[in-house]
């Protein structure tokens, strides 16, 4: 029976295809789709197929242009002061915001699931506000501790012996502090909606039916634990709309392709030492700087074809090597196709990725200030020993399995089917009360 699917995100740049995937892929079974996102995502929702709304209280903003950015985290100095940015400017501060949004979208049209990005807490609070089965999408790695492996964040390899554990149980508990000076924000959301304050920002996050993980279970901790109702799906690995087609330069020596961040990382400078060091090998190499960096502002060699944007899915096709700041999807299309990586991480979640595409054996790290030349001696290490291929391409059966059929949408069909037998199958007007009231469903 179709069902009436309300998805939210914002313009987190990567992590904005993979939700659009799984929206497009229920519109394509039949069920009515929508999505509210930032004005600056609806030529991309639309490419995708889908119908977009926008938000009207809630923040606007653009990640390719560093001016329209909310997050501005390219401006923190620590990985600290980036994730209170997230914090402050679209977890918890505007909560209330993405509260109104949503709520008035759940009172003007019929909904049966919503589903929200992990980020937006306000979202999940309208969700649980007006009685709406409500899962959230993880597009990365899941990012808060569980037990049977470390802390995710830092980038930890897994602990040995006493000291290891004890490394662990202390980042554990420091890991929620971040989180504190964006209770009073979250909390007023949930008051204002009729909802129980909570103790902590953490606890807010596990308050949905279903946290479905867009991200390979074979990538993570193979000891890890998770609570049943955070489900691993398999990851994403269709191309964006704004992909376009692909163009190869021109021969036959081995191909690597580097692919940045879609958001503005001040990155600019990094694509140049790439391109640099791609110049002194035998190389060709097709380089991707996605809506953030002007492509004709990037100095490149004969052998590299600057482009603002390609389908990475059908260029690993025919990619030796793939140079990456470990954003999740580029990293999770790579290890797809058994491509391994030199990544370069820059921020986010990118250091835990890139951690994880070492543990896996499937390429290198350097760091975001590396030379030219250290670029080109790790781009050299990954194409010249061939275990790196053999473990991506390990890692590519694993994610092949885990992707034969549709988890994400199989799980979220699943949860409309879960309503009550004879329950409302759509919200009224009259059952869902503005800020301030507690809404819930009409029975």
């Amino acid at each position: 029976m179709p069902s009436n699917f309300l998805f939210a995100t914002w313009a987190g740049g990567g992590a904005v295809p993979p939700v659009l995937s799984v929206a497009r892929a229920l519109r394509e079974r039949g069920h009515g789709v929508r999505v509210l996102a930032d004005e600056s995502l609806r030529d991309e929702i639309v490419g995708a197929g889908l119908e977009a709304v926008a938000w009207t209280t809630a923040p606007q903003g653009d990640p390719s242009d560093p001016s329209k950015d909310v997050i501005r985290d390219f401006e923190a100095r620590t990985p600290l002061g980036a994730a209170a940015r997230l914090r402050d400017r679209i977890v918890c501060g505007p909560a209330s915001d993405y509260a109104r949004d949503t709520l008035a979208e759940l009172r003007a049209r019929p909904t049966d699931v919503l589903v929200s990005e992990h980020m937006l807490l306000g979202v999940a609070t309208a969700g649980e506000a007006a009685g709406v089965p409500t899962a959230s999408l993880t597009t990365t790695i899941y990012p808060f501790p569980t037990p049977g492996a470390p802390p995710p964040g830092p980038g930890f390899a897994p602990a040995k012996g006493a000291p290891g554990r004890l490394r662990d149980r202390i980042v554990t508990r420091l890991s929620g502090k971040p989180w504190v000076k964006g209770l009073p924000a979250l909390n007023s959301a949930r008051v204002e909606n009729g909802l129980e304050p909570l103790d902590s920002v953490v606890e807010a996050f596990e308050r949905v039916d279903r946290i479905l993980v867009l991200s390979p279970r074979a990538f993570d901790h193979a000891g890890r634990q998770f609570p049943e109702h955070i489900r691993h799906v398999g990851p994403r690995l269709e191309d964006p709309a704004w992909a376009g087609d692909l163009t190869l330069p021109d021969g036959d020596a081995p191909l690597v392709l580097v692919g940045l961040s879609s958001s503005f990382m001040k990155q600019h400078d990094l694509l140049e030492r790439i391109a640099e060091a791609l110049g002194t090998l035998p190389v060709r190499g097709l380089l991707t700087t996605g809506p953030a960096v002007d492509p004709a502002t990037v100095r490149a060699p004969a052998n590299v074809l600057v482009t603002a944007s390609a389908p990475h899915s059908l260029a690993l096709r025919h990619t030796a090597v793939t140079v990456t700041h470990a954003g999740h999807g580029t990293t999770v299309k790579s290890l797809g196709a058994g491509v391994p990586m030199v990544c370069v991480p820059l921020g986010r979640d990118q250091i835990e990725v890139a951690r994880h595409v070492r543990l896996a054996g499937a390429g290198v790290s350097v760091g975001k200030g590396a030379s030219a030349r250290t670029i080109a001696r790790a781009v050299e290490r990954v194409l010249n020993d061939p275990s790196y291929r053999s473990a991506a391409e390990r890692m590519a059966q694993a994610i092949a399995a885990e992707t034969a059929t549709d988890r994400a949408v199989a799980e979220l069909e699943a949860l409309a089917e879960q309503r009550a037998p004879g329950a409302a199958r759509t919200p009224d007007h009259e059952s869902i009360e503005p800020s301030g009231q507690a809404g819930t469903f009409a029975s």
